[in-house]
């Protein structure tokens, strides 16, 4: 951000400029907010040349007319004329008004205002060196916004005001494609009749009335053309949202048990706003408000709330917010869920049953709660409350009471009561045998290896404070140990950090010999993952082909998965499949490795393999068309490595160490 305003700054500088510059950025992102709080500031505090700036905002939200932003503009400045310009402007040998000037004049002549009857001091009326204009919301007008940058041109070309314009040009483009589009479609389709080309099954008709619209109604390059005259650069403003973020909680600084547990899950929220497919901070920050009132209430009425649901309440409120406030569903997606269990019920049916009635449901939560695992995952008096703005308390205790007899945090394993909820929250007389409860279960390989890694952090931190009777080394010897247990029977963890940030204590260097060690042993994990997926997949070849497109499909396009399959099993299997199979594999491999193209890279050794054993196979046998299509498969294999690019050294086909770190 700091590049983005010193070169705001520069142009502000600029002894002479004729054009304007824009920032760029998505709804709800802070444009606003970083030229009030950020760049605004900065100007009004250059001098240069004796001369101090001047700012005047305006956003164009709502406006109807040209003569609302004179409006504006007259009432930022409350400059008046009087009858005295005349005699100024012959004084000073100025034949013309300024533009900028002209809207006073028109305001001051609207109102009937003067000064209190005392001259005006019409030179630091007329002084436009010193004053910055901002332009706020292009893309929200009423006005054609052809009609508003040519207005705004006046004042740079013909004044040489510093103007400085905000729009989120994205929804511009929308906006002028999108404006009477029913009249559009009219017209365009009376010309298309007129022409003879309406019925002509050339192209599906509907492209041809887009086609037709585009030409004849092109505003879009109206627009380019007034923009390259008017606008001399365009900045994309693209924040860096963990930053914001953390500026956003400042808010809540003097609610010390609401900011400790915001900022100890900056992740999930940060994590969850991405997963939310928008950029729009406003709607984060009152989800975040909205959080503070469920927080406060719950500790308030149930103190000993499980972290986990904690966590999952967070999640919810910031998603529930996201998904209605954004536009992307109706209010009424969740209104006749009534509790946690239909909720459930209604996953259950979507996935088992394959019910596509609540297929939305079901994307919800495979978006939100991907990698998430927890029990309690929708809140009725959470969700009510965003959809009405009312928190009804009765609500409220029917959920809470329904989690206290669903998660007994008393009956929970050790384990989860220190992964789930503060440690605490757990009582003197209970801490030692939690302790020994958690290192029994490491010590017999009960738990995953993920587990084991953050429990970890536990044991240094309470090691650390005198909290439990084990130096580190001890401590690291029993965790090596009880890794290397599960190592070979543990599930493999493809999301790490987010894991890990879930961790609700201050984490220590000594973590990072146990991460190291777990890489190391996911990464086998990961191995053996894929590749028991690639057996899996590709034993449908040639009997179970439909399922083998569908898996391929679903599961392969973006792994690298021929990087754990034998390249002989695979010339086996492609030799038993029909020469469609054939080609719609090639074809299958060939797509993937265009789409992607660095992902796939590692498949470089299986792909040349396989191409040797193809070729070496075709070339001892007669022609025939399977031949044919071995060969145009080989040649489809060399296009593939082709397209990875030319690798130094020898190249052949080997297992990943399984002890490789990436």
């Amino acid at each position: 951000m700091e590049e983005l305003i010193e070169s705001i700054l520069d142009y502000v500088r600029a002894d002479y400029t004729d054009y304007a510059i824009m920032i760029n950025g998505e709804w709800g992102s802070g444009k606003t907010h970083f030229w009030n709080h950020k760049v605004r500031n900065k100007i009004e505090s250059l001098q240069l040349n004796g001369r101090k700036y001047s700012t005047i905002y305006m956003s164009l939200y709502g406006i109807s007319n040209l003569e609302d932003i004179s409006k504006k503009i007259f009432i930022e400045t409350t400059q008046l004329m009087d009858k005295n310009l005349r005699k100024y402007m012959d004084s000073h040998d100025q034949t013309t008004i300024p533009e900028y000037a002209k809207t006073g004049l028109d305001m001051a002549n609207f109102f009937g205002v003067t000064k209190n009857g005392e001259k005006i001091d019409y030179g630091e009326f007329f002084a436009t060196d010193n004053k910055i204009l901002c332009f706020d919301d292009l893309e929200r007008a009423n006005v054609d916004v052809i009609d508003i940058l040519g207005y705004i041109n006046n004042f740079v070309e013909h004044d040489h005001i510093k103007t400085i314009i905000i729009c989120n040009e994205k929804e511009l483009s929308t906006k002028l494609k999108s404006s009477n589009l029913e009249m559009k479609t009219f017209i365009a389709t009376y010309l298309l009749d007129k022409e003879g080309n309406l019925l002509q099954t050339d192209k599906p008709m509907v492209e041809k009335i887009a086609d037709k619209i585009e030409y004849v109604f092109d505003k879009a390059n109206d627009y380019e053309r007034i923009k390259e005259k008017l606008i001399g650069e365009t900045f994309e403003y693209a924040p860096k949202f963990n930053y914001i973020i953390n500026g956003l909680l400042m808010r809540f600084e003097k609610d010390k048990d609401l900011i400790s547990f915001l900022r100890q899950h900056t992740a999930l929220i940060t994590n969850t706003f991405m997963k939310s497919g928008t950029r729009n901070l406003r709607i984060l920050k009152h989800a975040l408000n909205d959080f503070k009132k469920v927080f406060e209430n719950v500790n308030k009425a149930y103190p000993n709330t499980n972290l986990r649901v904690l966590q999952t309440m967070l999640i919810f409120t910031i998603a529930v917010s996201f998904e209605i406030k954004s536009g992307k569903i109706t209010k009424d997606k969740f209104i006749n869920i009534s509790s946690n269990e239909e909720y459930k019920s209604i996953l259950v049916s979507s996935r088992v049953l394959m019910d596509n009635r609540q297929y939305y449901i079901k994307e919800f939560d495979n978006n939100y709660y991907f990698n998430f695992k927890s029990d309690y995952r929708f809140f009725k008096f959470i969700e009510v409350y965003i959809r009405t703005r009312i928190f009804d308390m009765r609500l409220f205790k029917d959920d809470m009471e329904n989690i206290i007899r669903t998660i007994d945090t008393e009956k929970l394993p050790g384990y989860k009561r220190l992964l789930t909820e503060e440690y605490w929250k757990i009582s003197d007389d209970q801490f030692p045998g939690v302790i020994k409860e958690v290192l029994q279960d490491i010590q017999k390989g009960n738990l995953k290896l993920i587990e084991i890694v953050k429990l970890f952090a536990y044991f240094s931190y309470f090691s650390r404070r005198g909290l439990i009777d084990y130096d580190m080394p001890t401590i690291k010897k029993i965790f090596i140990k009880g890794m290397d247990l599960v190592a070979n029977t543990s599930e493999y963890c493809d999301n790490i950090e987010e894991e890990l940030s879930r961790i609700g204590i201050d984490v220590s260097d000594d973590m990072d010999e146990i991460v190291g060690y777990f890489h190391k042993l996911n990464h086998v994990l990961e191995q053996k993952m894929y590749e028991k997926k690639a057996d899996e997949i590709f034993k449908c070849i040639p009997m179970k082909m439909e399922t083998f497109y569908d898996n391929f499909a679903a599961q392969c396009m973006e792994a690298p998965i021929l990087n754990y399959y034998d390249p002989y099993k695979m010339f086996q299997r492609i030799m038993c499949a029909s020469n469609e199979d054939i080609v719609l594999i090639k074809e299958m491999l060939v797509d993937r490795a265009k789409k992607n193209r660095e992902k796939m890279k590692p498949e470089l050794g299986f792909i040349l393999k396989l191409k040797k054993i193809i070729d070496e196979y075709y070339q001892a046998k007669d022609v025939s068309i399977k031949m044919v299509m071995l060969k145009e498969f080989s040649n489809d294999l060399q296009s593939i490595m082709d397209l990875y690019g030319n690798l130094t050294g020898k190249i052949g086909f080997k297992r990943k160490n399984p002890m490789y770190m990436e």
